[in-house]
């Protein structure tokens, strides 16, 4: 196999935190009953379907081609879940503006020159698409956050964020590997592999603690509220004879 037992490691656990982190919405969504975050969970699962079959791509020593294209397909669809989950939540918002949302959701389209993803290859047209619209769920969520500080972390904010690092870096480290250290793929050169990937695991893990913040904060206002409400009540019992 291409991979190191370390960078297995790795991306092993990189899915498995993107698995947690949906699991983890999925409770809170029905601890604070917004059936719209519980659905932002489940959004997050054909990512982790698509990681899948990377994983499945390498086990085969990167033979089949087919198994990467196919991830690049359910993370498409894995992408515009997000970004029609996140739509919902903002609607639900006192100061949602569907005109300019929808604006701003034009911007980014054009921005990614859609006439390129005409090419020859159907597949990095599909990548492409799929990065627009990430990044359109971004924004949206990011908006999220702005008008509501307490429905979800930063840390979770900035978690899914973190996934542009990712990328970035990995794009460079596939620079490094086929360019300069002349290996074939990125996967040849486990440094750099690993490394990239290394990423990814950071940004999902940061997903789910922010997640895992935020049902403990919940849980505590819950509690908090629940003895205040005790204590009032107390204090509007009428006395009890002795």
């Amino acid at each position: 196999m291409l991979l190191s037992f370390p960078n297995w490691i790795i991306h092993i656990f990189s899915s498995l935190e993107w698995l947690a982190a949906s699991l983890l919405l999925v409770r809170y969504g029905r601890l604070i009953g917004r059936r719209s975050v519980t659905i932002l969970g489940l959004s997050m699962l054909p990512h982790w379907a698509g990681s899948l079959s990377v994983l499945a791509y390498h086990i085969t020593t990167d033979t089949v081609p087919f198994l990467l294209d196919l991830s690049e397909i359910i993370n498409l669809f894995g992408s515009i879940s997000l970004l029609l989950a996140t739509v919902s939540i903002l609607k639900e918002t006192k100061k949602a503006a569907p005109a300019g949302f929808m604006v701003l959701m034009g911007a980014i389209v054009i921005s990614g020159k859609p006439q390129s993803w005409l090419g020859e290859d159907v597949f990095d047209a599909i990548l492409q698409l799929s990065s627009v619209v990430y990044i359109s769920f971004l924004i949206v969520l990011l908006v999220i956050w702005r008008r509501n500080r307490n429905l979800f972390s930063g840390l979770t904010v900035g978690g899914f964020w973190f996934v542009l690092v990712f990328i970035s870096v990995t794009v460079f480290c596939m620079y490094l590997a086929t360019e300069v250290r002349g290996y074939p793929t990125l996967s040849h050169d486990d440094l750099l592999h690993g490394s990239a990937e290394s990423l990814l695991s950071i940004s999902n893990l940061m997903i789910a603690l922010g997640v895992q913040k935020s049902i403990r904060n919940f849980q505590k206002r819950a509690l908090r509220d629940g003895a205040d409400g005790r204590i009032a009540g107390g204090l509007k019992a009428p006395p009890q004879p002795f």
